[in-house]
C-alpha cells in the first residue's frame, strides 16, 4: 500500500479522536529505536519516549510522518480511551477441539448469562478479531493476556492494536463492523479490574508427558507475572521466564510459544514492550546456555 493510502488510513482513527503512531512498514512492531538503544537525543532528550507517549491526534504530525514513509498504523489504546478485545485463532500445533478466541468468548458470555453489544470490529490478517470498546469513565484498564479465556487478550493502557488499512505478509487489517464503538460492558470491566491471585508455588509432580508439564508451568508463571506488584513486576518477569525456559531447553515447548505468552503477561502489568522483550530474552538466553539435561522421570 502506498504512503498516501496509509496516510488516509492513519487519519481515520485521528478523526475519531484516537492516538496513533507509526509501525514498521509491513510489520506490527513500532517504528523507531528500542528503549535499550535510545540515544537520549531529539525527541528522547528528556528520556526515552515509548510508542504510547509518542502517539498523537495531531493531523499535521500524522501527515508529516506518513507522507515520508509507508508506515503501518498503531493505535495506542489507553490514551484513546479504548479497551480492545483481541480474539486469536487456534494455532496449528494445538490439538483439534482447542477453543479459539471467538469460541472462548462465546462460552464466557454463556457462563455469565450476558451478551455483547454491537461494536466496531476489525479482522486481522490471520483471521482473528478485534472488538473495540470504550473504557469506563474513571478507569485505567491495562492490557491482559488470557485473563478472560483461552486465546482472548485485551489491549488497554500500556498496549496498542494495529489499525485497519495496515498490512503484513499475511494480509490486511480490515473493518468488518462499522457500528459505533460501544461502552465496555460492566460485567467484563469487573472481570478485568480484579487482580488475579498468584498461583501457589507448589512442587510439580514429575510426569512423563513433558509437553503437558511445560504448558502447566507456562500458564502458572503467566498468572504469577500478571499478579506482580508495580515494584516487583520486572524481577518477577525474569524469574518466571527462567523457570519456563528450562522446558524450552529440554525440548518440551517451543521458545516462540513461551516468549509470546510471557511477553503478553508482562505487558499486561504495564511494562513496556521493550522492557518485556529485553528481560525475557536475557532470561531465555541464559537458561538455554546453562541448562543441564533433564533427569529421567
Amino acid at each position: 500500500m502506498t504512503s498516501l493510502a496509509l496516510l488516509a488510513s492513519a487519519l481515520e482513527p485521528v478523526r475519531r479522536g484516537w492516538h496513533v503512531f507509526p509501525l514498521r512498514p509491513g510489520d506490527k512492531r513500532p517504528a523507531g529505536h528500542a528503549e535499550r538503544l535510545c540515544p537520549g537525543t531529539g525527541r528522547c532528550t528528556n528520556g526515552h519516549r515509548k510508542p504510547e507517549q509518542r502517539a498523537t491526534t495531531d493531523p499535521d504530525l500524522v501527515t508529516a510522518a506518513w507522507t515520508v514513509q509507508a508506515y503501518n498504523i498503531g493505535i495506542a489504546t489507553g490514551p484513546s480511551g479504548l479497551l480492545v478485545v483481541d480474539l486469536d485463532v487456534r494455532k496449528p500445533e494445538e490439538q483439534e477441539g482447542t477453543p479459539d478466541g471467538v469460541e472462548s468468548l462465546s462460552a464466557l458470555c454463556e457462563r455469565a448469562g450476558q451478551t455483547l453489544p454491537p461494536t466496531y470490529q476489525v479482522r486481522t490478517p490471520t483471521g482473528g478479531q478485534h472488538l473495540y470498546f470504550t473504557q469506563p469513565a474513571g478507569t485505567r484498564l491495562h492490557s491482559s493476556a488470557g485473563r478472560l479465556g483461552h486465546h482472548i487478550d485485551t489491549r488497554g493502557w500500556g498496549g496498542y492494536v494495529v489499525a485497519p488499512g495496515s498490512t503484513t505478509p499475511h494480509g490486511a487489517y480490515t473493518v468488518t463492523d462499522e457500528s459505533p464503538v460501544a461502552p465496555l460492558p460492566v460485567w467484563l470491566s469487573e472481570q478485568l479490574s480484579e487482580r488475579p491471585k498468584p498461583a501457589p508455588h507448589t512442587v510439580m509432580t514429575p510426569v512423563r508427558d513433558g509437553t503437558k508439564a511445560a504448558q502447566v508451568a507456562l500458564d502458572r508463571e503467566c498468572a504469577v507475572i500478571r499478579a506482580a506488584g508495580d515494584h516487583s513486576r520486572n524481577n518477577t518477569l525474569h524469574k518466571s521466564a527462567c523457570k519456563v525456559a528450562r522446558f524450552v531447553a529440554w525440548g518440551n515447548i517451543s521458545r516462540s510459544t513461551v516468549e509470546e505468552a510471557i511477553q503478553a503477561a508482562g505487558e499486561s502489568t504495564g511494562l513496556s514492550v521493550a522492557e518485556c522483550t529485553t528481560t525475557i530474552r536475557s532470561a531465555m538466553d541464559w537458561i538455554l546456555t546453562h541448562a543441564t539435561p533433564r533427569e529421567a522421570t
